[in-house]
């Protein structure tokens, strides 16, 4: 009952907003697209370059909020949400965007909790569904590059939210079957797929030149490139495995000291920083739309006559991505926070 009370309220709010509402007071904005990046930042060290680099592009992004998830590296969900508010202290956003704390379970899980006041992940949730209610020009993009748990039970929630919100996800090798943010929650990713929600899949594919996993950094250039990058803060910030610093990129260049896996040798994947590229300049990569499939017994099960249509992004533009990334940093060098 109580769940059904402050959906009819929500819808109530919806119905004013659009009528009475005016820009000031909705979030419409001409700073940039209006975006909420949800990550499980403590896993790897793409997030924290994704992250990084969206923060710094502030005239293309409007940056409601950073909502966060744990998947099953990188602990729990409170060294999640430490890791990004590292980086957005880094790069001096600490007293301009919230880091908020999402599911530490899954979808499956923590749907049965709804109808509670507080669950496992609310505080993201209610967020994300508090932002796409409010009337704007432009849908509000859930950038999730994690897993879907936290998108998945604000569409739950709030049914209402999927006609004002667009989705564009970091996930999924397909038409090939596998890929850790899909295997992380699978029912949440097909729980979002049975929805009406706008949904862009940011392929990854593993190996091959077709996705994101072709958007890679040199960590010799990383090396070269990123000391001294970004903005310089008084405060010092504590990495993830220790010393302290005053810049994202001297912080880079510790991330990629300490990671255990590069590709060829000396080369690591930014997946996550080429989801924002993209939503930055679409002409950074291709898009197809298809019939939306389904996935199953860790296959994708393909629905030819399915009249809801899904956006595949691939082929990505490695070289303009990557100038645009260190560009972005180099130009922010330095400016005291």
């Amino acid at each position: 009952m109580r769940n059904t009370f402050a959906r009819l309220s929500i819808l109530i709010i919806l119905a004013l907003m659009a009528g009475c509402t005016s820009a000031s007071e909705t979030g419409n904005s001409d700073t940039g697209i209006p975006v909420i990046f949800d990550t499980d930042a403590n896993n790897e060290l793409d997030d924290q370059h994704a992250l990084a680099y969206l923060l710094l592009n502030e005239e293309a992004f409007d940056v409601l909020g950073i909502t966060v998830n744990a998947t099953h590296s990188g602990g729990e969900i409170d060294e999640h949400v430490k890791e990004a508010q590292r980086v957005v202290d880094l790069v001096g956003w600490k007293e301009k965007v919230t880091v908020l704390k999402g599911a530490n379970g899954n979808f499956p899980e923590i749907r049965k909790q709804l109808d509670q006041q507080e669950f496992d992940g609310s505080e993201a949730v209610d967020f994300i569904i508090e932002e796409a209610i409010k009337k704007r020009k432009e849908p509000l993009v859930l950038l999730p590059v994690g897993k879907l748990t936290n998108v998945a039970l604000a569409l739950e929630k709030e049914p209402a939210i999927a006609k004002r919100i667009r989705i564009v996800w970091l996930g999924a090798n397909y038409p090939d079957p596998g890929e850790y943010n899909l295997n992380n929650d699978t029912a949440a990713m097909n729980y979002i797929l049975k929805t009406g929600a706008p949904f862009e899949m940011v392929t990854v594919r593993y190996g091959l030149p077709s996705g994101t996993y072709a958007v890679k950094a040199k960590r010799k250039n990383i090396y070269i490139r990123m000391p001294g990058l970004g903005p310089v803060v008084e405060e010092p910030v504590t990495g993830r495995h220790g010393d302290q610093f005053t810049c994202f990129g001297d912080y880079s260049v510790n991330l990629f000291r300490h990671i255990e896996h590069l590709e060829d040798g000396c080369f690591r994947s930014l997946f996550d920083m080429a989801a924002v590229a993209i939503v930055k300049d679409p002409a950074w990569a291709e898009t197809t739309e298809i019939p939306c499939p389904i996935y199953i017994d860790n296959a994708w099960v393909e629905q030819p006559e399915n009249s809801r249509k899904i956006t595949i992004w691939e082929n990505f533009n490695t070289e303009a991505i990557m100038a645009d990334f260190y560009k972005t940093l180099e130009e922010s060098q330095g400016a005291v926070q």
